[in-house]
């Protein structure tokens, strides 16, 4: 049977020891026979479709070479294989200008004919032995991605990626991408002028997500091999993805034995027993010395376990050493001094603490707060507390970037305790619901308004609307209410029944999320 000499090229054993030396144009013609030749016999007749392929020793500035190359022409044969990469540089015009392949190869003659020949009586062999190399590479455990990223690429001779669901390299090296699909979808492919990119999704442990995707980009040469490469593709995805749910049941398993470590510490009510000083040990946890709690609260729909990396690999960056544990609906963490710190040693951590902050809160979105330092075991307990104590507020406070220090609440602390009662709520509530009947965010500009002291200025850029717009809101949440906010009772009630609405809103599961998991520490030591 007959292939096009571009397919043959792009097989196992020809694409690693064959190159083309000139005469590209014609590399889609069919190769009907493969003949070796020992020598360069003028006088053998040639048949149309076949390829040549000279055997050592030979002269590559021999000149019937060049006579060859135009009897192949006359027979429009399939091209000319020789025994080097070095011809003479007229010899490669001559191809270019008869448009006949000419072809170099490092490896031996002899065995690239005995493999053409059999790939051209069993096409499927070479991408059975693809599917099969790749099933033996990567089939034996579960590999990480970046061994799996450099495994497949040597297989397939080709550059290969994994990309994030924003199309950015996760591992390997790719310098052309397809357009990233938006649904689980069939492996895509993509031509462009250097080639051919290939792209399979590796499905997330969650039904119908992809957040990764395997990606592969063939050269021109190989473009014609991309069934067998998508199929090995999808075994080489399916690595990806056995690496994944193993990778993240071992993640889970340690973020429940921290969880579960946390929950005992903080539980204490005397002295930690051996066990439990063991336990904090192995996990590298000091609880004698000073610990400066802190807490970052996020939404359910934030992955914790997933993200802890991130938050630990953010504040290290930013000169902190922290312990960091999933808790609940975000992340609790402190980080510990030998003796107790001083009020500038505190300052410059909050100052660090708060820079981290800022880079968390572009992709989680958390609101932080921070504890003050107490000491040995209890004091880990205590500083815990009112870090989540600083991060409630600061949840209902965005003219403070969402940011608390517990050393700086002030009257605020008691206010707090005061509207976790179960009566305050449904009076905050019944206080406000006015409000929600009537258009515009009435509610949230009254909150805006008092917490930036009663700047209609301010209150208008922090919520994006004209001036004018604050001051007739303002003027209808005093109609509203019949109350008049230069009374200092009714700009505190006020103020205290928007943060607790607030606080108690933001921790409202969203629609087909699940429900959050509350921290069990308030303030002080927990039960």
């Amino acid at each position: 049977m007959s292939l096009g000499l571009r397919r043959l090229l792009a097989s196992e054993q020809w694409s690693t020891s064959v190159s083309v030396l000139a005469g590209s144009r014609a590399l889609d013609r069919p190769v009907r026979t493969v003949r070796a030749a020992v020598t360069v016999d003028l006088r053998r007749p040639l048949h149309e479709g076949e390829l040549v392929v000279l055997m050592p020793p030979l002269s590559l500035d021999d000149w019937r070479v060049d006579v060859l190359l135009r009897r192949i022409a006359d027979a429009t044969g399939a091209g000319l294989v020789l025994p080097g990469l070095e011809p003479l540089r007229s010899t490669r015009r001559l191809a270019d200008l008869l448009e006949v392949p000419l072809l170099g190869t490092t490896g031996a003659p002899l065995d690239l004919c005995v493999s053409a020949r059999m790939f051209m009586a069993v096409p499927e062999l070479d991408g059975a032995r693809l599917l099969l190399d790749t099933h033996r590479a990567l089939g034996k455990r579960a590999y990480p991605p970046d061994v799996v990223v450099a495994k497949f690429g040597d297989i397939v001779h080709a550059p290969v990626a994994l990309l994030d669901d924003k199309g950015e390299r996760l591992a390997g090296g790719l310098s052309v991408t397809g357009p990233k699909p938006d649904v689980l979808p069939v492996p895509s492919r993509t031509p462009h002028e250097r080639g051919l990119v290939l792209v399979h999704p590796v499905p997330h442990t969650e039904a119908n997500r992809v957040s990764e995707w395997l990606a592969v980009d063939l050269p021109p040469i190989s473009a014609c091999r991309a069934d067998a490469v998508a199929r090995a593709l999808d075994v080489a995805a399916g690595a990806i993805q056995r690496w994944l749910l193993s990778h993240r049941l071992d993640l889970e398993r340690d973020a429940r034995s921290r969880g579960t470590l946390l929950g005992d510490l903080l539980r204490l009510n005397k002295d930690p027993g051996s066990d439990l000083r063991r336990r904090a040990a192995d996990a590298g946890w000091a609880l004698a010395g000073w610990h400066v709690g802190l807490r970052l609260n996020t939404g359910p729909e934030v992955d914790t376990i997933a993200r802890r990396p991130d938050i630990t690999r953010v504040l290290e960056a930013s000169g902190i050493s922290p312990v960091v544990v999933e808790y609940g609906n975000g992340w609790a963490a402190w980080t510990t001094y030998d003796n107790e710190p001083t009020t500038d040693q505190v300052d410059l951590l909050a100052r660090r603490v708060r820079d981290a902050h800022r880079t968390l809160r572009r992709t989680v979105g958390a609101d932080m707060g921070v504890g003050r330092p107490h000491a040995d075991w209890g004091g880990l307990a205590t500083t815990l507390g009112e870090a989540s104590d600083a991060a409630r507020l600061a949840t209902a406070r965005p003219e403070v970037g969402h940011f608390l220090r517990a050393d700086q609440l002030g009257m605020a602390q008691l206010l707090l305790e005061w509207a976790r009662t179960d009566t305050f709520e449904p009076a905050a509530r019944k206080l406000l619901a006015p409000l929600g009947e009537l258009p515009g965010d009435l509610v949230g500009t009254l909150s805006a308004y008092l917490d930036s002291g009663g700047s209609l200025a301010e209150t208008a850029a922090v919520l994006g609307v004209h001036r004018n717009t604050v001051a007739s809101r303002v003027e209808r949440v005093e109609r509203t209410l019949d109350v008049t906010l230069k009374d200092r009772d009714d700009r505190l009630a006020l103020h205290l029944a928007c943060r607790t609405v607030a606080l108690a809103g933001d921790r409202r599961p969203r629609p087909g999320s699940r429900p959050p998991v509350p921290p069990r520490f308030g303030t002080g030591r927990a039960d």
